[in-house]
């Protein structure tokens, strides 16, 4: 755990690990340990090597902050601290020695303990600290379940999963990263490589890793590391990337079946063009889901969301990205499932009358209910129809 903005004003922070406690059911060990807050933040102390990590603050956090570090028992740090914050440090040192609980990696491992450290993210204090010390405590890569087994992250040939799609990330170039965990195997710089589900072979080109804002390409990587790469339209999440000449598929992830519904439309005909590439490049990204209704073109899509805030994102990005304004019309469905029978034309289907039979992007068939009671018909007066609650990508 994090806690951010000791640079501001903030509360006890005893309360602040006691709501830790008790929101997220587990104990905490602080790391380090902030001396003051807000404009008499100081830094921080560290609990292992008994030094004060001193903050430097920087003009309206332009700039990082500087970093000195000083033995508590350094006659120097008197001057720097102020007034009665080395005796409270004191304090709070041996309440924490005497009360909370130990490091235990065994126990951080399995989610029962969060280590905490205190810092601010905008001048970049501390956050060093915390990643060295997060670097520490994970674990190495995992195998990942692929159609050919369980695969080894040790192996020695490359293989990649791609996860996260973002288009528009600069927008004055209206560039599109993959962004794929390499699953095994070291990844070297304009190496040919197959796209499995594209069939056919590349070269990754521009691979790169992000910090915040600033992006540095990259050279190699290795298994367990996360690259971005320029994306021409061809990867979709959950896509498999491998060496030429072995082909094997990952596992796809989840897709949680969306529970509010609305049919949207660009207001100006003229850009067509606009509204289906923003559709189905930020249906692509995974933060919505796009259906068409049987038969029909892109001109109207029904978009399908887990929460409606996905809604009001839609819109916006819409507007500032694509320049497309759009007509959002809010829809009663509130279930949707995938038909499983491949030789089943939704069109025959003897269903409620407020089913909706629709599709996905990829041509696999669906219905949407307003009710559990539409659910049961369905399955009732259709003999062998089965029914799926989620997809995967």
């Amino acid at each position: 755990t994090f806690i951010n903005k000791m640079d501001r004003e903030a509360m006890d922070i005893f309360e602040l690990l006691d709501d830790i406690e008790n929101e997220l059911g587990i104990a905490t060990c602080p790391v380090n340990w902030p001396i003051g807050s807000g404009k008499e933040f100081k830094g921080v102390f560290d609990r292992n090597t008994r030094k004060v990590l001193l903050f430097s603050n920087t003009e309206k956090g332009t700039k990082e902050g500087e970093e000195l570090e000083i033995a508590l028992e350094d006659s120097a740090i008197d001057g720097i601290l102020a007034p009665g914050q080395k005796e409270k440090l004191l304090e709070d040192i041996e309440l924490l020695d005497g009360a909370s609980a130990e490091f235990d990696q065994d126990q951080v491992s399995k989610g029962e303990l969060s280590p905490v450290f205190f810092g601010s993210a905008l001048t970049n204090f501390g956050v060093e600290t915390f990643l060295q010390h997060f670097l520490q405590m994970t674990t190495s890569p995992l195998p990942r379940k692929a159609d050919v087994g369980v695969v080894d992250p040790m192996e020695e040939e490359f293989s990649a999963f791609v996860f996260k799609i973002q288009a528009n990330m600069n927008k004055a170039h209206r560039d599109r990263i993959a962004f794929m965990r390499i699953c095994s195997g070291k990844f070297t710089a304009g190496m040919e490589v197959t796209h499995v589900q594209g069939n056919k072979k590349m070269r990754l080109s521009q691979p790169q890793q992000m910090m915040a804002q600033d992006r540095k390409m990259v050279e190699e990587a290795y298994a367990g590391d996360i690259i971005g790469v320029f994306d021409p339209g061809i990867f979709s999440i959950g896509d498999t990337i491998c060496m030429p000449g072995k082909k094997i598929r990952y596992e796809g992830i989840p897709t949680f079946a969306p529970e509010h519904f609305a049919r949207v439309r660009q207001m100006d005909t003229m850009k067509r063009k606009q509204f289906v590439k923003g559709v189905t490049q930020i249906a692509q990204e995974g933060a919505i889901q796009i259906f068409q209704e049987l038969d029909a073109g892109m001109e109207e899509v029904i978009v399908g969301v887990v929460g409606t805030l996905q809604f009001d994102v839609l819109k916006y990005r819409l507007e500032n990205e694509y320049n497309v304004d759009i007509i959002m019309e809010n829809l009663p469905y509130e279930f949707i499932r995938w038909i499983v029978n491949e030789d089943i034309d939704p069109k025959t289907l003897d269903l409620a009358s407020d089913t909706k039979r629709i599709q996905d992007l990829k041509g696999n068939h669906l219905l949407l209910f307003t009710s559990y009671w539409s659910i049961n018909w369905a399955l009732e007066h259709n003999k062998g129809l089965e029914l799926r609650e989620f997809g995967t990508n």
